[in-house]
């Protein structure tokens, strides 16, 4: 008899997943109808496929691997790319626990190679797909319009696979000249792929290379040792970028809010839907505003919507348009489809008195929002990237941080994470509360008041 039967036990499982994992290792013989094809001639999209032993052997082995394990795979979210996110491994377990993923990133894959390949995506019926692609083109030197048109006809061809399918597009990371990835070039090709999605509400865009880019555009070697590839702490940044937009789009953090309010305050967000809020009319100074913008320059002028009635939304747990949603707890500002939307929702409640206002609030990657006291707005952002607090110690990027609002008359004392953000903000002598949208996704829960004489 064994004197410690639970360290058999977990000696023999650690045997079994050893095993196991070795055999998903062993590599699969590539079946012809899985090969990168001899030409590319009647092949789908722009630009000369690799050709580099390594790449063709792997991209076979891959797609026949793959193909064996269609039904387990069937409604995963899928990870689409190349070598970064190949690079993803075991360690999605840990960065978004209990969603069922399917990386098929290819290391040295470039869009076309992705769009001859995309069907091995659609028969698995993902559930959303995450792009991040593009890099490996222009080291082979494809010019940013043609890399754009493969991500054009990828996008196209997913949509029309389901068009109510999430998709999240990460931009092109940050690289190196010395990689034949220069930061304009890199530039283009998001700017580019922006113009070709703007507008479309099925697809999300994380600023993943405003995140990663230093002063001059470039990847950091603490991120990017070899100026290409991410390591430990690039995949824990990229996954922290990602975790808000899964959990808007109902991967993560599907618990409903326990929160209640400290004492002496009240909440004016109850967590579940949106009582208490609404738009406003919009005023015939802000009409005309928005007017002359369009005649002066239509194709830059940021995208405002105009509402001739004030709008109450007691009861729904989303604005119409769906850009302000009620979910477990989180005010969510979604990204807006345009790229950037300027859009306010208000309390129905004004605030005469003296109050303090405390809530938390997460960003993506350099989102823009703001909180309105009684009208004036602070800046309420991804700080470090989008100002204008760039000198913060205790703000945590992509995560939740404390805004605490201490209004005395018609001055506000306005700290985040105990930090002083502004010590005497002027404020008129009433009016609501309220939150803008302009870029990116802004979330704000345990919205709470405590009114009256401090």
């Amino acid at each position: 008899m064994y004197r410690y039967p639970g360290l058999v036990l977990t000696l023999l499982l650690f045997q079994i997943t050893a095993s196991l994992k070795a055999k998903d290792a062993e590599p699969v013989a590539t079946d012809p109808k899985y090969a990168l094809p001899a030409s590319e001639e009647g092949q789908p999209g722009a630009g000369a496929l690799r050709r580099y032993e390594k790449y063709v052997t792997t991209w076979g082995q891959k797609r026949t691997q793959w193909s064996k394990s269609v039904n387990e795979d069937q409604k995963s979210l899928v990870l689409l790319g190349d070598s970064i996110t190949q690079g993803w491994g075991a360690r999605t377990e840990k960065e978004f626990p209990n969603v069922k993923i399917a990386n098929r990133g290819i290391g040295g894959d470039t869009t076309r190679g992705m769009l001859i390949r995309l069907p091995d995506v659609i028969a698995i019926h993902p559930s959303c797909v995450v792009m991040l692609m593009g890099t490996n083109d222009l080291e082979v030197q494809l010019e940013p319009e043609l890399i754009a048109g493969n991500v054009r006809l990828i996008l196209a061809d997913l949509k029309k696979s389901n068009p109510k399918m999430p998709i999240v597009l990460c931009n092109v990371f940050p690289s190196s000249e010395t990689k034949k990835r220069p930061a304009d070039k890199i530039k283009k090709l998001n700017e580019l792929v922006g113009a070709i999605i703007k507008g479309d509400s099925q697809i999300t865009v994380v600023d993943t290379w405003t995140l990663f880019a230093d002063a001059a555009g470039d990847a950091k070697k603490e991120e990017f040792p070899d100026l290409l590839h991410l390591n430990d702490a690039g995949y824990q940044k990229w996954a922290a970028a990602l975790r808000p937009v899964l959990a808007t789009l109902g991967f993560l953090e599907t618990e409903p809010d326990t929160f209640q309010p400290e004492a002496g305050f009240v909440s004016l967000f109850n967590g579940k839907d949106l009582t208490g809020w609404g738009f406003q009319a919009t005023s015939p100074e802000e009409i005309a505003s928005i007017q002359k913008a369009k005649a002066k320059d239509p194709g830059k002028a940021l995208a405002r919507p105009i509402f001739e009635q004030p709008m109450v939304f007691d009861g729904q747990t989303s604005s119409p348009d769906g850009r302000y949603v009620a979910m477990n707890g989180r005010l969510i500002v979604t990204t807006p489809p345009e790229g950037r939307k300027i859009q306010q929702l208000w309390t129905i409640r004004e605030f005469a008195e003296d109050f303090v206002l405390k809530l938390d609030f997460r960003a993506t990657p350099n989102a823009d929002s703001g909180v309105f006291l009684r009208k004036p707005q602070l800046q309420c952002r991804d700080f470090p990237l989008a100002g204008p607090y760039k000198e913060l110690k205790n703000y945590k990027p992509q995560d939740w941080n404390e805004l605490v609002v201490e209004v005395h008359g018609e001055s506000a004392r306005c700290t985040c994470n105990g930090e002083v953000l502004e010590e005497a903000f002027k404020l008129p002598a009433n009016g609501p509360i309220g939150l803008e949208g302009d870029r990116g996704q802004m979330e704000y829960r345990h919205i709470q008041i405590k009114l009256g004489k401090l």
